[in-house]
Protein backbone atom coordinates (compact mmCIF):
# COMPACT_ATOMS: atom_id res chain seq x y z
CA UNK A 1 0.00 0.00 0.00
CA UNK A 2 1.56 3.82 -0.79
CA UNK A 3 0.16 6.37 0.90
CA UNK A 4 -0.85 9.58 -1.20
CA UNK A 5 2.07 11.82 0.09
CA UNK A 6 5.38 12.86 -1.41
CA UNK A 7 7.67 13.99 1.24
CA UNK A 8 11.03 15.52 1.64
CA UNK A 9 14.86 14.40 3.54
CA UNK A 10 16.99 15.77 6.14
CA UNK A 11 19.98 15.74 4.01
CA UNK A 12 22.40 14.38 1.02
CA UNK A 13 21.99 10.53 2.68
CA UNK A 14 19.25 8.65 4.28
CA UNK A 15 19.53 8.26 8.28
CA UNK A 16 18.30 5.54 10.50
CA UNK A 17 15.19 6.95 11.60
CA UNK A 18 14.53 8.24 7.96
CA UNK A 19 15.17 5.15 6.46
CA UNK A 20 12.58 3.33 8.94
CA UNK A 21 10.03 6.13 8.43
CA UNK A 22 10.03 6.03 4.83
CA UNK A 23 9.68 2.12 5.33
CA UNK A 24 6.69 2.65 7.44
CA UNK A 25 4.94 5.74 5.55
CA UNK A 26 5.41 4.45 2.26
CA UNK A 27 5.26 7.81 0.38
CA UNK A 28 4.38 7.91 -3.41
CA UNK A 29 7.56 9.93 -3.48
CA UNK A 30 10.47 11.94 -2.49
CA UNK A 31 10.85 15.21 -2.88
CA UNK A 32 15.04 16.96 -3.15
CA UNK A 33 16.19 20.20 -2.25
CA UNK A 34 19.67 22.02 -1.88
CA UNK A 35 20.12 20.46 1.58
CA UNK A 36 19.90 17.11 -0.11
CA UNK A 37 22.47 17.71 -3.41
CA UNK A 38 25.95 17.23 -3.57
CA UNK A 39 27.41 16.16 -6.75
CA UNK A 40 26.35 13.44 -8.86
CA UNK A 41 27.28 10.09 -7.26
CA UNK A 42 25.97 11.20 -4.16
CA UNK A 43 22.58 12.35 -5.21
CA UNK A 44 22.55 9.48 -7.65
CA UNK A 45 22.93 6.68 -4.64
CA UNK A 46 20.05 8.52 -2.63
CA UNK A 47 17.72 8.39 -5.38
CA UNK A 48 18.41 4.84 -5.79
CA UNK A 49 18.23 4.45 -1.74
CA UNK A 50 14.73 5.96 -1.74
CA UNK A 51 13.65 3.41 -4.52
CA UNK A 52 15.11 0.37 -2.40
CA UNK A 53 13.26 1.38 0.44
CA UNK A 54 10.14 1.83 -1.38
CA UNK A 55 10.44 -1.24 -3.56
CA UNK A 56 9.25 0.18 -6.57
CA UNK A 57 11.83 1.10 -9.57
CA UNK A 58 10.00 3.93 -11.24
CA UNK A 59 9.02 5.72 -7.50
CA UNK A 60 8.91 9.34 -8.45
CA UNK A 61 11.38 11.67 -7.28
CA UNK A 62 10.55 15.08 -7.57
CA UNK A 63 12.82 18.46 -7.37
CA UNK A 64 12.24 22.04 -8.37
CA UNK A 65 14.94 22.68 -11.20
CA UNK A 66 13.23 25.58 -13.27
CA UNK A 67 16.68 27.85 -14.06
CA UNK A 68 17.18 31.35 -12.46
CA UNK A 69 16.81 31.18 -8.67
CA UNK A 70 15.43 28.21 -8.36
CA UNK A 71 17.63 25.63 -8.67
CA UNK A 72 18.68 23.50 -6.48
CA UNK A 73 21.12 21.25 -8.63
CA UNK A 74 23.90 24.03 -9.63
CA UNK A 75 27.54 24.92 -10.17
CA UNK A 76 30.15 23.38 -9.83
CA UNK A 77 28.32 20.38 -10.93
CA UNK A 78 25.43 21.14 -13.33
CA UNK A 79 25.39 24.34 -15.62
CA UNK A 80 22.98 27.01 -14.24
CA UNK A 81 20.02 27.65 -16.69
CA UNK A 82 18.26 30.89 -17.23
CA UNK A 83 14.85 32.33 -15.56
CA UNK A 84 11.87 31.62 -17.32
CA UNK A 85 11.65 35.43 -18.26
CA UNK A 86 14.55 35.32 -20.61
CA UNK A 87 12.92 33.42 -23.04
CA UNK A 88 10.34 35.45 -24.09
CA UNK A 89 12.79 37.87 -25.22
CA UNK A 90 14.70 35.89 -27.50
CA UNK A 91 14.29 35.59 -31.29
CA UNK A 92 12.40 32.23 -30.46
CA UNK A 93 11.43 31.91 -26.81
CA UNK A 94 9.55 28.07 -27.46
CA UNK A 95 12.41 26.27 -29.25
CA UNK A 96 14.65 28.21 -26.42
CA UNK A 97 12.09 27.14 -23.93
CA UNK A 98 12.75 23.65 -25.04
CA UNK A 99 16.05 23.83 -25.36
CA UNK A 100 16.87 24.48 -21.67
CA UNK A 101 13.65 22.27 -20.46
CA UNK A 102 15.39 19.21 -22.59
CA UNK A 103 18.92 20.13 -20.86
CA UNK A 104 17.70 20.53 -17.39
CA UNK A 105 15.83 16.68 -18.46
CA UNK A 106 19.26 15.49 -18.97
CA UNK A 107 20.66 16.12 -16.06
CA UNK A 108 18.03 14.99 -14.16
CA UNK A 109 17.79 11.92 -15.31
CA UNK A 110 20.98 11.10 -15.19
CA UNK A 111 20.80 10.61 -11.40
CA UNK A 112 17.66 9.35 -10.91
CA UNK A 113 15.04 12.25 -10.81
CA UNK A 114 12.43 11.94 -12.96
CA UNK A 115 9.51 14.52 -12.21
CA UNK A 116 10.37 18.23 -12.50
CA UNK A 117 8.03 20.69 -10.39
CA UNK A 118 8.06 23.06 -13.61
CA UNK A 119 6.72 24.96 -15.63
CA UNK A 120 5.48 27.57 -13.94
CA UNK A 121 1.89 28.60 -15.76
CA UNK A 122 1.61 31.88 -13.57
CA UNK A 123 1.22 35.02 -15.58
CA UNK A 124 3.24 38.03 -14.52
CA UNK A 125 1.06 40.76 -13.13
CA UNK A 126 1.28 44.60 -11.53
CA UNK A 127 1.90 44.20 -8.03
CA UNK A 128 3.06 40.32 -8.25
CA UNK A 129 5.78 39.23 -5.41
CA UNK A 130 9.02 39.07 -6.29
CA UNK A 131 8.37 35.15 -4.96
CA UNK A 132 7.10 34.30 -8.40
CA UNK A 133 8.60 37.49 -10.39
CA UNK A 134 11.15 36.13 -13.00
CA UNK A 135 9.99 33.05 -12.63
CA UNK A 136 6.58 33.71 -15.00
CA UNK A 137 7.52 33.00 -18.65
CA UNK A 138 5.59 36.69 -19.59
CA UNK A 139 2.72 39.03 -18.55
CA UNK A 140 1.03 37.91 -21.71
CA UNK A 141 -1.95 34.43 -20.57
CA UNK A 142 -0.84 33.29 -24.62
CA UNK A 143 3.03 33.55 -24.03
CA UNK A 144 3.15 31.71 -20.96
CA UNK A 145 1.06 28.89 -22.41
CA UNK A 146 2.96 28.53 -25.78
CA UNK A 147 6.16 29.07 -23.88
CA UNK A 148 5.05 26.64 -20.91
CA UNK A 149 4.18 23.78 -23.45
CA UNK A 150 7.24 24.16 -24.94
CA UNK A 151 9.21 23.44 -21.68
CA UNK A 152 6.70 21.01 -20.59
CA UNK A 153 7.19 18.67 -23.77
CA UNK A 154 11.40 19.24 -23.47
CA UNK A 155 10.89 18.05 -20.11
CA UNK A 156 9.16 15.06 -21.46
CA UNK A 157 11.46 14.26 -24.40
CA UNK A 158 14.27 14.11 -21.94
CA UNK A 159 12.36 11.47 -20.31
CA UNK A 160 11.21 13.66 -16.76
CA UNK A 161 7.16 14.55 -16.51
CA UNK A 162 6.24 18.10 -15.38
CA UNK A 163 3.98 19.67 -12.77
CA UNK A 164 2.18 22.78 -13.90
CA UNK A 165 2.36 25.47 -11.25
CA UNK A 166 0.87 26.90 -9.43
CA UNK A 167 -3.17 25.90 -9.87
CA UNK A 168 -5.09 28.58 -11.04
CA UNK A 169 -2.99 30.81 -10.89
CA UNK A 170 -0.01 33.07 -8.30
CA UNK A 171 0.34 36.07 -10.70
CA UNK A 172 -1.74 38.10 -8.71
CA UNK A 173 0.01 37.49 -5.40
CA UNK A 174 1.39 40.24 -3.91
CA UNK A 175 2.74 38.75 -0.78
CA UNK A 176 4.91 35.31 -0.48
CA UNK A 177 3.01 32.36 0.25
CA UNK A 178 5.71 30.78 2.11
CA UNK A 179 5.20 33.64 4.64
CA UNK A 180 1.52 34.65 4.76
CA UNK A 181 -1.35 34.10 3.23
CA UNK A 182 -1.93 35.90 -0.08
CA UNK A 183 -6.18 37.17 -1.19
CA UNK A 184 -6.82 37.60 -4.16
CA UNK A 185 -10.04 39.89 -4.61
CA UNK A 186 -9.93 40.24 -8.83
CA UNK A 187 -13.20 38.91 -10.08
CA UNK A 188 -13.89 35.50 -11.43
CA UNK A 189 -14.00 37.12 -14.71
CA UNK A 190 -11.08 38.64 -14.54
CA UNK A 191 -9.22 35.69 -13.34
CA UNK A 192 -11.02 33.62 -16.41
CA UNK A 193 -9.58 35.70 -18.74
CA UNK A 194 -5.88 36.17 -17.42
CA UNK A 195 -4.90 33.70 -14.45
CA UNK A 196 -6.42 30.71 -15.72
CA UNK A 197 -6.61 30.02 -19.76
CA UNK A 198 -2.31 28.78 -19.59
CA UNK A 199 -3.29 25.82 -17.10
CA UNK A 200 -6.47 25.08 -19.27
CA UNK A 201 -4.46 25.30 -22.89
CA UNK A 202 -1.91 22.55 -21.18
CA UNK A 203 -4.91 20.80 -19.11
CA UNK A 204 -3.57 17.24 -20.68
CA UNK A 205 -0.14 17.47 -18.48
CA UNK A 206 0.50 14.69 -15.99
CA UNK A 207 0.55 16.81 -13.14
CA UNK A 208 -0.15 19.95 -11.11
CA UNK A 209 0.71 21.88 -8.04
CA UNK A 210 -2.06 24.41 -6.23
CA UNK A 211 -1.33 27.75 -4.68
CA UNK A 212 -1.99 28.23 -1.31
CA UNK A 213 -4.00 31.64 -2.34
CA UNK A 214 -7.98 32.92 -1.43
CA UNK A 215 -9.45 33.97 -4.29
CA UNK A 216 -12.40 36.08 -2.74
CA UNK A 217 -14.57 35.49 -5.84
CA UNK A 218 -14.48 32.02 -5.64
CA UNK A 219 -14.32 31.34 -2.00
CA UNK A 220 -13.24 33.68 0.42
CA UNK A 221 -12.04 31.89 3.36
CA UNK A 222 -10.47 28.81 2.08
CA UNK A 223 -7.19 29.08 0.04
CA UNK A 224 -7.39 26.80 -3.09
CA UNK A 225 -5.28 24.78 -1.53
CA UNK A 226 -7.72 23.53 0.71
CA UNK A 227 -11.08 24.62 -0.99
CA UNK A 228 -13.51 22.20 -2.18
CA UNK A 229 -14.92 24.80 -3.94
CA UNK A 230 -11.99 26.51 -6.02
CA UNK A 231 -10.86 22.36 -6.83
CA UNK A 232 -13.90 21.35 -8.43
CA UNK A 233 -15.56 24.02 -9.94
CA UNK A 234 -12.04 25.45 -11.45
CA UNK A 235 -9.46 23.00 -11.32
CA UNK A 236 -11.34 19.99 -12.66
CA UNK A 237 -13.89 22.41 -14.22
CA UNK A 238 -13.35 25.77 -15.71
CA UNK A 239 -9.53 24.52 -16.16
CA UNK A 240 -10.82 21.04 -16.88
CA UNK A 241 -7.48 19.43 -15.34
CA UNK A 242 -7.83 15.69 -15.25
CA UNK A 243 -4.44 14.89 -14.27
CA UNK A 244 -2.43 14.08 -10.52
CA UNK A 245 -3.20 17.46 -8.17
CA UNK A 246 -0.77 17.72 -5.84
CA UNK A 247 -0.62 20.56 -2.83
CA UNK A 248 1.91 23.00 -2.20
CA UNK A 249 4.18 22.58 0.68
CA UNK A 250 2.19 21.84 3.79
CA UNK A 251 5.35 23.83 5.91
CA UNK A 252 4.13 26.97 4.28
CA UNK A 253 3.03 29.24 6.61
CA UNK A 254 0.27 30.19 4.30
CA UNK A 255 -1.93 27.24 5.61
CA UNK A 256 -3.11 27.69 9.20
CA UNK A 257 -3.89 25.13 11.61
CA UNK A 258 -1.70 22.11 12.65
CA UNK A 259 -0.36 19.35 9.93
CA UNK A 260 -3.11 17.22 10.87
CA UNK A 261 -5.77 19.69 10.10
CA UNK A 262 -3.62 21.26 6.95
CA UNK A 263 -3.98 17.30 5.89
CA UNK A 264 -7.20 16.54 6.56
CA UNK A 265 -8.73 19.78 4.99
CA UNK A 266 -6.48 18.99 1.63
CA UNK A 267 -7.97 15.59 0.96
CA UNK A 268 -11.43 17.35 1.78
CA UNK A 269 -10.93 19.22 -1.14
CA UNK A 270 -10.33 16.97 -3.32
CA UNK A 271 -6.61 17.15 -4.30
CA UNK A 272 -5.25 13.32 -4.54
CA UNK A 273 -1.46 14.49 -3.26
CA UNK A 274 -0.12 16.00 -0.14
CA UNK A 275 3.49 17.55 -0.20
CA UNK A 276 5.53 17.84 2.99
CA UNK A 277 9.35 18.95 2.12
CA UNK A 278 11.16 20.48 4.88
CA UNK A 279 12.26 17.04 5.57
CA UNK A 280 11.31 17.63 9.98
CA UNK A 281 10.08 14.20 10.55
CA UNK A 282 7.71 14.91 13.59
CA UNK A 283 5.98 16.99 11.04
CA UNK A 284 5.95 14.41 8.26
CA UNK A 285 4.75 12.07 10.44
CA UNK A 286 1.51 14.40 11.18
CA UNK A 287 1.21 14.25 7.69
CA UNK A 288 1.40 10.83 7.00
CA UNK A 289 -0.92 9.92 10.02
CA UNK A 290 -3.68 12.00 8.04
CA UNK A 291 -2.95 11.20 4.48
CA UNK A 292 -5.16 7.85 3.16
CA UNK A 293 -3.68 5.02 1.06
CA UNK A 294 -3.59 6.32 -2.62
CA UNK A 295 -6.62 4.16 -4.47
CA UNK A 296 -9.51 5.32 -6.65
CA UNK A 297 -8.98 8.04 -8.66
CA UNK A 298 -5.80 9.23 -7.07
CA UNK A 299 -4.42 5.79 -8.12
CA UNK A 300 -5.41 6.04 -11.47
CA UNK A 301 -4.26 9.57 -12.11
CA UNK A 302 -0.80 8.54 -10.43
CA UNK A 303 -0.03 5.41 -12.24
CA UNK A 304 -0.75 7.64 -15.69
CA UNK A 305 0.98 10.46 -15.07
CA UNK A 306 4.47 8.84 -15.19
CA UNK A 307 3.58 7.50 -18.50
CA UNK A 308 4.38 9.84 -20.38
CA UNK A 309 7.78 9.34 -19.74
CA UNK A 310 8.07 5.34 -19.99
CA UNK A 311 9.48 5.41 -22.88
CA UNK A 312 12.68 7.13 -21.32
CA UNK A 313 14.58 9.78 -23.04
CA UNK A 314 14.67 10.64 -26.78
CA UNK A 315 17.53 11.03 -28.83
CA UNK A 316 19.62 14.35 -28.07
CA UNK A 317 22.89 16.07 -28.59
CA UNK A 318 23.41 17.82 -25.41
CA UNK A 319 26.22 19.95 -26.73
CA UNK A 320 24.79 20.79 -29.85
CA UNK A 321 21.28 21.94 -27.72
CA UNK A 322 23.63 23.86 -25.50
CA UNK A 323 25.13 25.63 -28.26
CA UNK A 324 21.56 26.61 -30.13
CA UNK A 325 20.34 27.71 -26.35
CA UNK A 326 23.22 29.56 -25.91
CA UNK A 327 22.67 31.54 -29.22
CA UNK A 328 19.39 32.06 -28.86
CA UNK A 329 19.93 33.48 -25.51
CA UNK A 330 22.48 35.83 -26.84
CA UNK A 331 19.60 37.36 -28.54
CA UNK A 332 17.36 38.17 -25.99
CA UNK A 333 17.14 42.11 -25.02
CA UNK A 334 18.51 43.04 -21.94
Amino acid sequence: MTRAVVVGCAGPSLGGEERAFLRDARPWGLILFKRNVVDRAQLSALTDDFRAIAGRADAPVLIDQEGGRVQRMGPPHWRPYPAAARFAATRAPERAAWLAARLIAADLAEVGINVDCAPVLDVAGEGMHAAIGARAFSDSAEQVAMIGRAYANGLIAGGVAPVVKHMPGHGRATVDSHLDLPVVSASRDELAARDFPPFAALNDLPMAMTAHIVFTAIDDKAPATTSPRVVSEIMRGAIGFDGLIFSDDTSMKALRGTFAEKTRAIFAAGLDIVLHCNGDLAEARAVVAETPELKGEALRRAEAALKCVAGGPKAFDAAAGRAELEALLATASA
